[in-house]
């Protein structure tokens, strides 16, 4: 979905009827704000700046902190101006998201670094409506985004296969229909690797193996002429043990189920 329409539905939802408060309160005349850190982040701004002003024509938005940089409590990570009213209109939603942003970002660069050199992708493991926002703080963390939306890459999981009777079938009864799409098959056991054999797969995606395990199917998931991704229990401090096996890429659903979001305030200045 459109950043700008998701923030527009966001705003929405914060002041269905307006702000009843700030009208009443303060004069509409112009003032400047500005966006400070309370803890460690890296920014992720770019497409939600730009949302607000597309917006708010009105208001005025000069970052401070490069996207991709790091920042730490106590930074000024942008200046806003623009009409009060508005200004304090936007704040909360500005912020939330904002939050979110930076604190994925933050948590996806820690990944990176410790991957050593692997590729770190994301999953659909994203908060609704705000798939965008997240994905693209994944890769100002240094990740890249897996298949964005079920329309776009096909992927055969548990359900599919319980459904079907077996992954085999599975694969069979979608090659039927789809003869040529690229497609990503998890797996979850060697003897599922196995029953592969001589199927159209491009990916697999090895889903909460052990290590023990990892170390037979990624060499054997290769002879079959697969590219492998391995997924499932990673975490910040078995990463780089993963990661030494060399798989093709990581998938963490971490990075944007359970980011923390960055402290972050907005306070006018002027």
């Amino acid at each position: 979905m459109d950043p700008v329409e998701v923030f527009r539905l966001a705003l929405r939802e914060d002041a269905p009827f307006g702000d009843i408060t700030t009208p009443g309160t303060v004069p509409n005349g112009r003032v400047r704000a500005v966006v400070l850190a309370k803890g460690e982040g890296i920014m992720a701004a770019d497409p939600l700046f730009k949302a607000v002003t597309r917006l708010y024509p009105s208001i005025g938005i000069a970052q401070k902190v490069r996207e991709r940089e790091r920042f730490g409590p106590g930074e000024v990570l942008a200046e806003i101006s623009g009409p009060a009213w508005d200004v304090l209109l936007i704040e909360r939603t500005l912020l939330n998201v904002l939050s979110r942003m930076c604190g994925i970002a933050h948590l996806t660069a820690e990944f990176v670094k410790r991957a050593g050199g692997v590729p770190v992708y994301d999953t659909r493991k994203t908060m609704p409506l705000l798939r965008y926002y997240d994905r693209y703080a994944v890769r100002a963390g240094g990740g890249y985004n897996h298949r964005l939306t079920l329309s776009e890459i096909a992927m055969i999981k548990d359900n599919h296969k319980r459904i079907a009777g077996s992954l085999r079938d599975a694969v069979r009864n979608f090659r039927r229909v789809r003869p040529h799409t690229p497609l990503i098959v998890e797996v979850e056991s060697v003897e599922e690797l196995a029953s592969l054999e001589g199927l159209q797969v491009d990916w697999v995606l090895l889903d909460n193996m052990p290590i023990g395990i990892l170390k037979e199917a990624i060499p054997m998931a290769r002879e079959m002429g697969f590219k492998v991704e391995i997924s499932g229990g990673i975490t910040l401090q078995n990463v780089s043990e993963y990661a030494s096996l060399k798989p093709d890429r990581i998938s963490v659903g971490t990075l944007t189920k359970a980011a923390l979001p960055v402290d972050i305030s907005l306070e006018v200045v002027v």
